[in-house]
C-alpha cells in the first residue's frame, strides 16, 4: 500500500492548513505578495489543493485575513475582560498595550490587517471597529474625548512598533496615557 493510500483524508484539516499557511505568509510578505505556489509550499500540499478549496487567490487571501482578524478580535476580548477587572487606569492600559507590542503574533496580525485596510474598504471598516472598541472600553472611565485621544495614541504606538524594532518603553506609554486621561501623578509615579 502506498503512503498516499495510507494517509487519512482530512479535507477540513487540509483547508485549515492552507488558510494558516496563507495567514503566516500575509504577515511575512504582505497580502499582495502571496501566491498559490507560496501557500501550497508552506502548507505542504500539492499546488492544486489551494485552488480546490479556494476558487480565486482573492478568496484565499480573504480567508487568511479573516483568520488574522479573528486573532485580533480574541485579543480585544481579552483586553476588555482584563480592563473590566483591573479598571481602565493609565497603568493597566499601558501594561496591556505594551504586552501587545511585544507579542510578535499580535503585532504581525494587526500590521497585516491594518496595512491591507488601507486599500480594502471592508478591512478598513474592521480596523475602525477595533479603534471603536478601544474607545468604548475607555469611555466609561474617561469620557469620549479622552477615550478617543487614547485610541489615536494607541494606534500611533502600533504603527511606531511596526516601523521600529523595539516598542515604546512601558513607562513612556503609562506617562502619556496618564496625561491623556488627566490622572494626577505623584513624584513617586
Amino acid at each position: 500500500m502506498s503512503v498516499a493510500a495510507r494517509r487519512k483524508r482530512d479535507p477540513e484539516g487540509r483547508r485549515q492548513a492552507i488558510v494558516v499557511a496563507a495567514a503566516e505568509l500575509v504577515t511575512e510578505v504582505g497580502v499582495e505578495a502571496i501566491t498559490h505556489r507560496l501557500v501550497a509550499a508552506r502548507a505542504d500540499v500539492p499546488l492544486g489543493a489551494t485552488t480546490q478549496y479556494f476558487d480565486t487567490l482573492d478568496d484565499l487571501r480573504d480567508a487568511a485575513l479573516q483568520l488574522l482578524v479573528a486573532h485580533v478580535d480574541q485579543q480585544m476580548t481579552a483586553t476588555r475582560e482584563t480592563l473590566a477587572v483591573q479598571g481602565a487606569t493609565a497603568q493597566s492600559v499601558a501594561t496591556l498595550i505594551h504586552a501587545a507590542l511585544v507579542d510578535a503574533t499580535s503585532m504581525k496580525a494587526d500590521r497585516a490587517v491594518v496595512t491591507a485596510a488601507v486599500h480594502d474598504p471592508r478591512l478598513r471598516a474592521m480596523a475602525r471597529r477595533w479603534s471603536g472598541q478601544i474607545i468604548d472600553m475607555l469611555t466609561p472611565a474617561h469620557g469620549i474625548e479622552r477615550a478617543t485621544a487614547a485610541a489615536v495614541f494607541i494606534d500611533g504606538l502600533l504603527w511606531h512598533k511596526q516601523l521600529n524594532d523595539e516598542p515604546v518603553p512601558l513607562h513612556i506609554i503609562e506617562t502619556a496615557l496618564a496625561g491623556i486621561f488627566g490622572e494626577t501623578r505623584t513624584p513617586a509615579d
